[in-house]
């Protein structure tokens, strides 16, 4: 249904941490000029955790407002309880999102048949396709691939964002459930080798700050050539690895501040980028020519 790279979009906020929302169009026409194929609002990278119910359902339809149809918006509408993600969901199918993305119960870690049922009332309480995101690194729960082979069978589950780490992971997902699930990575470091190994894209930290560089790399990993994605994959290498210098979305949120997009807001307990990383993030973003 969705295929290439798509963007975990930032939530811009000014300094004392308030939506700011000139800055959340700016992004949304950067990523319509740059050839990005699709966006995530509020996600995780998004700080989904850090807005309140209302303002979450607010950037949502913003961005699709802002969006014009001109490109695929996904809500994130994740949450560790089901009856608000299905509030989540509805809110985001309400607004116009094409699709929401669903990160795994944080903190409850529920069983496998706990996350199983979790998605499949969600799924037949809100008609709107629906992505899967196992993300255990943050979340301390591993979404299992039998249970994501059983939840294919829904039929508004069309895909799942795999952040385990592993292709490998992607890889057996891919062979259990083949054309009834779209697989994408979550690791912009494996998108290259996870696309070229039958993956439909990425949802993506780097594709904040280097949209143009990571749509022609998930358009040449899609198209199999392996060398021109290779070669692509190469500038943004450094800008994958730095980008996690501390805890996402602190650091893309301030290359972002530093190319000029947003202001420097970032919602506690979230902290601005310690200085003595400033210069490791530059380097890597003119690397990838984003300076």
């Amino acid at each position: 249904m969705f295929r290439g790279s798509m963007v975990a979009l930032v939530t811009p906020m000014h300094e004392d941490g308030s939506l700011d929302e000139a800055a959340l169009e700016r992004l949304v026409e950067f990523h319509i000029d740059s050839g990005t194929d699709g966006i995530v609002a509020v996600g995780t990278t998004g700080e989904s955790a850090t807005l309140d119910y209302e303002e979450h359902c607010y950037v949502m339809r913003r961005v699709v407002e802002m969006s014009r149809g001109r490109i695929p918006v996904i809500g994130g509408t994740g949450a560790n309880s089901t009856w608000e993600a299905i509030k989540l969901t509805r809110c985001a199918m309400e607004g116009g999102c094409d699709a929401a993305l669903l990160v795994t119960p944080y903190y409850n870690k529920p069983t496998q048949e706990g996350l199983y049922q979790h998605y499949k009332a969600i799924a037949e309480a809100v008609p709107l396709p629906q992505i899967l995101y196992n993300v255990p690194g943050r979340t301390a729960c591993d979404m299992l691939p039998e249970t994501v082979e059983r939840l294919a069978d829904v039929p508004n589950i069309v895909g799942i964002k795999e952040a385990q780490g592993t292709v490998q992971r992607a890889e057996e997902i891919m062979e259990r459930c083949g054309e009834r699930l779209d697989v994408y990575t979550g690791e912009d470091a494996n998108a290259r080798e996870m696309m070229l190994a039958g993956g439909k894209g990425v949802i993506s930290v780097t594709a904040n700050v280097a949209p143009r560089l990571m749509h022609l790399m998930a358009e040449a990993a899609l198209r199999g050539d392996a060398e021109e994605a290779g070669r692509l994959d190469a500038q943004l290498s450094a800008l994958h690895k730095v980008l996690f210098i501390e805890t996402n979305p602190i650091p893309v949120k301030w290359a972002l501040q530093e190319m000029g997009l947003i202001g420097g807001g970032i919602r506690l307990p979230m902290t601005p980028l310690s200085e003595q990383h400033h210069e490791t993030l530059r380097q890597a973003l003119k690397l990838a020519e984003a300076l």
